[in-house]
């Protein structure tokens, strides 16, 4: 007899062989309904117009920094050897370029007459407004030792009230021809010394070259001191001359012939203040000196020292002058 085929030899009953079930998936949400986009109305391509300006947008320009590439307007165009550069990048360029100087330290200046022109300025601006006001704004302003003004005790051996003469007589002058003769001479020296020391130093020169010569003035002609005019400062400016043509080899021949012809007038001629100019000429000489002689590294240091020292000169002539006079 055939097994059956439910049954096997020494097995309990056996089922059929089925698949394991699949995992039930749930179905994905439904999606709402979009709702239909409007049609855009078609736009026509625009066409980018001129860069702006970095520095100021609203200015439209066509020139670009030579160096970055920034768009630059004409109010940010620096002239380059090549092209144009913006503000920035000159700035940069210059960033640890040592200033140009002259050989005894004065910066490079476009107009190398412009302190002189002040101080002709200032001479001739005194000159009219005296010739305005009256004389009596020149007493103010004179050189005087020791006298009395309208019934006051004036002059330099009053006190240090009146120390400022020293300095304000060295813009005074008591005629055309006296002021016309010393703006001249001025003009003539002046712009090649202040080229060569610049500016500041050369107008301190001259400054302390008419402290010196109007300090001894006083120290020398004591009380009775009643003297004016640049010339002081002039003849400082002479005794500089001196200095700078030997420091550059140039010959002494013709400004010695000059100093040498001014010295003979001031001695030969009544009513010139000898004492002003040779007190200017020594002041003048010795400052130019210290200035081109200074060495490089200490160059300010010394100068400066060497204007101080001439201010400690006309101070110690004021003191000498004021007790000579006071007992």
């Amino acid at each position: 007899m055939l097994p059956d085929e439910g049954w096997r030899s020494g097995t309990g009953p056996q089922r059929p062989h089925q698949p394991p079930p699949h995992p039930v998936v749930p179905p994905p949400p439904a999606v709402p309904p979009q709702p239909a986009t409007p049609p855009q109305p078609a736009v026509a391509p625009q066409t980018p117009g001129l860069p702006r300006c970095y520095r100021h947008p609203q200015h439209e320009t066509g020139v670009s920094c030579a160096r970055c590439g920034r768009a630059i307007c004409p109010l940010c165009m620096v002239s380059a050897s090549v092209g144009f550069q913006c503000p920035d990048c000159v700035q940069r360029g210059q960033e640890g370029v040592r200033e140009a100087r002259t050989p005894f330290g004065g910066r490079l200046a476009e107009d190398p007459a412009l302190a002189t022109k002040v101080l002709i300025g200032v001479n001739l601006a005194l000159f009219l407004l005296v010739q305005v006001v009256g004389t009596s704004l020149q007493n103010q302003l004179v050189l005087v030792g020791k006298g009395y003004d309208q019934g006051h005790l004036v002059g330099v051996a009053t006190g240090p009230g009146q120390w400022y003469r020293l300095l304000t007589s060295v813009f005074m002058h008591w005629s055309w021809w006296h002021i016309g003769l010393n703006m001249l001479s001025l003009w003539w020296i002046g712009p090649q010394l202040e080229q060569a020391l610049g500016r500041l130093r050369y107008v301190a020169l001259y400054l302390v070259s008419g402290l010196v010569g109007s300090a001894l003035s006083f120290a020398v002609a004591g009380a009775g001191t009643y003297s004016a005019g640049a010339s002081g400062a002039i003849f400082g400016l002479l005794g500089a001359t001196v200095v700078l043509h030997r420091a550059n080899g140039y010959p002494l021949g013709p400004i010695i012939a000059l100093i040498a012809f001014n010295l003979i007038l001031t001695f030969s001629m009544s009513g010139i203040d000898w004492r002003a100019h040779v007190g200017g000429l020594v002041a003048g000489g010795l400052t130019a000196l210290a200035m081109v002689r200074a060495p490089a590294d200490r160059r300010d240091l010394v100068q400066g020292v060497a204007v101080a020292a001439m201010v400690l000169v006309t101070l110690g002539l004021v003191l000498l002058g004021t007790a000579l006079i006071n007992g």
